[in-house]
């Protein structure tokens, strides 16, 4: 079986951590974004995958080069030259996805972390015989996206109503197809957009069918978002395999630990953090519904809730780091600073309190 995923355009909701890497390679819960994905697929027997991608496609592929040979499976990249919206892609990836099999390929958004059960979405696609099958999940909030309306008992797709005024349903699009190869017949090489032109044909045809995701879903392509994505994925692993989570008079809640991370004397850590490789922790430090990433320093009985705190970037003693600030790359914050939703391009040095959320240039 073979994959595509989506890669797209350049993260520039999730600045300042794109500046530095391709969106899909932002790390959440200690690996790339991509990885979970790539895992999943290749779990479930998918042998090759395909990054639809516009934006730096050298650097992904050099990145992906040892996961390839670690996974034992085969990554490619089709690039477009303009942005092709979520349907061209497919279209300019053809070659690459069809093959002598005829076999159903997956396509997959990924900005969208979940527990991924693809093999019971292969079952679902063999017994449906439809063309076409979408993973949707339930939301509470359904105006804010395009709704999917589908027989319940069968999963048939009768229409989808984008951002509804009147409750029509609760599902959305979760951002996970499996689709037959014919399916590519009907998509034109253009910019064209999958959800609004491609799936309401096949629903028309009454050969599209919905199965509800089972467990977690999120987006994570924004920070307040990553972070909520953070928590229900911690969740997930404390349910699916906790012993991969940290334990400890110091833990509160769930935790993810790298195994290559220091932490000292007297902290409190948790709940929904994740610390990453090579971080150091020093002593009396608070950490809270917050990402560490990779090299961080952390000077003693420093504070940090609801933010993400960039690769090799420090924070120093005492400083208090809360409401979804964002530290890029190597930023540098000094002793008893104060940051209030700051947004930190790469490579700063902090010295002065940021007291309301803004972006520092």
């Amino acid at each position: 079986m073979k994959a595509l995923i989506l890669v797209g355009g350049f993260g520039t909701r999730l600045r300042p951590l794109t500046l530095s890497v391709p969106k899909p390679l932002v790390d959440f819960a200690n690996k790339p974004m991509i990885l979970h994905q790539i895992e999943a697929l290749k779990a479930i027997g998918v042998k090759e995958v395909v990054l639809a991608i516009n934006y730096q496609p050298e650097v992904m592929l050099n990145f992906l080069k040892e996961f390839e040979e670690k996974l034992g499976i085969k990554i490619t990249c089709s690039q477009e030259t303009e942005p092709l919206g979520t349907a061209g892609p497919l279209a300019l990836a053809r070659d690459k996805l069809v093959d002598k099999s005829g076999e159903p390929f997956f396509v997959l958004n990924s900005d969208v972390i979940s527990e991924y059960p693809l093999k019971e979405m292969i079952e679902f696609h063999k017994s449906h015989g439809g063309e076409a099958s979408i993973m949707v999940t339930k939301v509470d909030e359904p105006s804010k996206y395009g709704v999917v309306v589908m027989e319940e008992s069968t999963g048939k797709v009768e229409k989808f109503v984008e951002k509804p005024k009147l409750f029509v349903g609760n599902k959305i699009n979760a951002g996970i197809y499996l689709l037959n190869p014919s399916v590519l017949d009907k998509i034109e090489l253009r910019p064209t957009s999958i959800e609004k032109e491609v799936f309401p044909k096949i629903a028309a045809e009454q050969k599209l069918y919905a199965m509800v995701l089972p467990g977690f879903w999120m987006d994570i392509g924004q920070p307040k978002d990553y972070i909520t994505g953070l928590r229900l994925y911690l969740n997930s692993l404390r349910k699916n395999s906790s012993s991969k989570l940290a334990v400890g008079s110091h833990i509160v809640g769930n935790v993810l630990v790298d195994e290559t991370a220091k932490i000292g004397e007297g902290c409190l850590i948790g709940p929904d953090v994740a610390i990453g490789p090579g971080c150091v922790v020093e002593a009396g430090v608070r950490l809270s519904r917050c990402t560490v990433m990779r090299g961080v320093r952390i000077k003693k009985h420093a504070c940090i809730s609801s933010s993400i705190i960039g690769w090799h970037s420090t924070v120093g003693q005492w400083a208090r780091v809360e409401n979804m600030t964002i530290l890029g790359e190597d930023v540098h914050v000094g002793d008893e600073i104060y940051s209030n939703g700051g947004v930190v391009l790469p490579h700063k040095e902090i010295k002065s309190s940021i007291l309301k959320p803004e972006i520092v240039m």
